[in-house]
């Protein structure tokens, strides 16, 4: 009871935040250029950051075969399962909220470098790189997984405010959810596997 209201109540906080419309132009006129010149460094972050983002749970599990590291090919399902929660939850979210994306709305404003499609909040590059960047931060907690793992995914965000596609609470949005679930997911996996330990213990099982 108290998980679905806590889903409601963030739901009910990320649609508030999408219609906080007069801010988010001015701060996103701030950031989109408005220009036919692309940017070639942030269309290319923006066009792989998908890619590179689902590549990384199976390079964990990959790594953990190849070490016969458990921790890791266990680390590796959790950041897979919070991967695909994530695409589920925000697709979810976009079909609720059904937010335009800012091209469409404020045409003779806002520029849109490259193509995309379907609706606008919350961001899906941006959820899905602030996920794979949480899960690689709770799996290996060192600064130089972490400062790099969360640079890539704030770069991301920022590439989609650049090219038009999102809105800054697009984009915050985006960054709620993403480490939401990742950081659900971290969490059920440790109960999930702290109950199997102790029901071994006692049960010798």
């Amino acid at each position: 009871m108290r998980f679905k209201l806590f889903l409601l109540q963030l739901l009910l906080c990320l649609t508030f935040v999408a219609r906080s419309q007069n801010i988010d132009v001015k701060m996103l006129n701030f950031i989109n250029p408005n220009s036919n010149n692309e940017n070639k460094g942030w269309a290319f972050l923006s066009n792989h950051a998908i890619i590179v983002s689902a590549a990384t749970p199976l390079a964990m599990l990959a790594a953990g075969f190849i070490t016969k590291d458990d921790l890791l090919k266990r680390n590796a399902i959790t950041a897979t399962a919070a991967l695909l929660t994530n695409t589920l939850v925000t697709d979810r979210i976009k079909d609720y909220v059904q937010r335009q994306r800012p091209y469409l709305t404020w045409n003779n404003k806002i520029y849109l470098e490259g193509h995309t499609s379907g609706y606008s909040f919350p961001s899906g590059h941006t959820s899905t790189t602030f996920n794979v960047a949480t899960s690689l931060s709770l799996s290996f907690p060192k600064w130089y997984v972490i400062a790099p793992a969360y640079t890539f995914a704030a770069a991301t965000a920022y590439s989609r405010m650049y090219r038009g596609a999102h809105y800054p609470s697009d984009v915050l949005g985006g960054m709620i959810v993403g480490a939401g679930t990742s950081f659900l997911s971290y969490k059920l996996q440790k109960m999930f596997y702290r109950h199997r330990y102790n029901h071994t213990v006692h049960t010798g099982f």
